[in-house]
């Protein structure tokens, strides 16, 4: 079938041969004659076919591209969704599923070279997150592929990133089942209740399991600090570790409740407390030389290139607090999920915390996203995820 076409500028196409997805509007020749959504064939201006993706003309990435080259693909198929979905699962399937863990990351957006859309799975649910409205427009196809594979519990979000304007009317719900929220998951052996359904994202930060599990490692026979804790994922891994003390502080009172019962879950005589108060001024006023560990796992303080200043003031202010109060020795695990802070400007503001707080501190790890969060070789910006393990002297 014909697509519309949209045409680059002289010398605009070589992102596109090195398999970058992403085309912005000010690399744009001609426009094509497309709706919101519509799958576009991508020409250079020499006319050759570079590529097939969803167009937009309302976000600051005006074409991402699905397929490159000139070979054609029945877009409209179900069985094109499958393939793609398939490749996904059965990486995940060899990778990362296991007896003592059913909660992971299916598809990953560029990282599994599906632009648009994350699907997480928790035990038998399946939640999907529509990014843009090309995939809002394939719903269908995808959750029929879906199907394909297994999944009978079906739920979709919809979410709308900084950079992306896109008109996307899909109202959140059940494509197919109905299993009241939250589901109760197994991840390395513990046992998390998800609400997939009023929670953060898809409901549960699949993305620290390797990071969690670290935090285990060390925990034994220690005071241990969780900020930001949302429904207490490392406050439960501490335990797991023996720490012989564990607090969680999150701003959201509902937040709190959830981890506490995650507590309770796992651990009914645990010697852990939670505060649901303003993580900054915890960490201003909390004792020093108390806790051997603190984790500062903030949510995005950058959501866009606009916000970077704050952002490094934010992530600069807690860890230095951090920095000053822990017990000497003690482990600072940091991190940053925010896809505009790059590792080095990280790397920079922790310095500059380190140097104000005059202590020596030491880089023992460093920490990114997990498997089933792949990072396309041709879209580094798919490494959003970034993480220090310190030891402050």
């Amino acid at each position: 079938m014909p697509y519309p076409i949209l045409q680059l500028k002289p010398k605009r196409d070589k992102s596109i041969l090195n398999r970058h997805p992403w085309i912005f509007s000010g690399a744009i020749n001609k426009a094509p004659k497309a709706e919101e959504g519509d799958i576009i064939q991508v020409r250079s201006v020499e006319d050759k076919i570079l590529g097939y993706g969803f167009y937009s003309s309302k976000s600051q990435i005006s074409c991402r591209l699905l397929e490159f080259g000139d070979a054609s693909h029945d877009f409209e198929s179900v069985d094109y969704w499958f393939q793609k979905l398939l490749k996904a699962y059965s990486i995940r399937q060899k990778l990362v599923v296991s007896p003592i863990t059913n909660a992971y990351r299916l598809v990953h957006a560029e990282g599994d070279f599906l632009p648009g859309i994350i699907i997480d799975i928790y035990a038998n649910v399946a939640v999907g997150q529509i990014l843009v409205k090309g995939i809002e427009n394939r719903k269908t196809l995808i959750v029929e592929a879906l199907q394909k594979l297994g999944f009978q519990n079906i739920y979709i979000k919809s979410k709308i990133s900084s950079h992306v304007l896109e008109d996307i009317q899909a109202e959140p719900g059940w494509e197919i089942g109905n299993i009241v929220s939250p589901v109760e998951i197994i991840e390395n052996g513990l046992k998390f209740k998800v609400d997939f359904v009023g929670g953060q994202k898809t409901g549960f930060f699949i993305d620290q399991r390797d990071s969690r599990q670290l935090v285990k490692q060390f925990s034994q026979d220690k005071k241990v600090l969780n900020t930001f804790s949302y429904t207490g994922g490392f406050s439960i891994y501490a335990l797991a570790g023996g720490a012989n003390e564990v607090h969680s502080v999150d701003i959201s009172k509902d937040a709190v409740a959830a981890g506490d019962e995650n507590v309770k879950l796992n651990f009914p005589d645990a010697n852990h407390k939670s505060f649901a108060a303003d993580c900054f001024e915890y960490l201003k006023e909390m004792p020093e030389n108390y806790y051997d560990i603190i984790i500062l796992d903030p949510p995005a303080f950058a959501k866009n290139a606009r916000a970077v200043t704050n952002a490094a003031r934010g992530y600069k202010q807690i860890n230095l607090q951090a920095f000053r109060r822990i017990k000497p020795g003690g482990l600072v695990f940091t991190f940053s999920c925010s896809q505009n802070i790059s590792t080095d400007l990280f790397r920079k503001i922790i310095f500059g915390a380190a140097a104000d707080a005059h202590r020596n501190v030491r880089v023992i790890y460093q920490l990114h996203q997990p498997v089933d969060h792949p990072i396309s070789i041709f879209h580094p910006e798919g490494e959003y995820l970034k993480g220090l393990v310190l030891e402050v002297e």
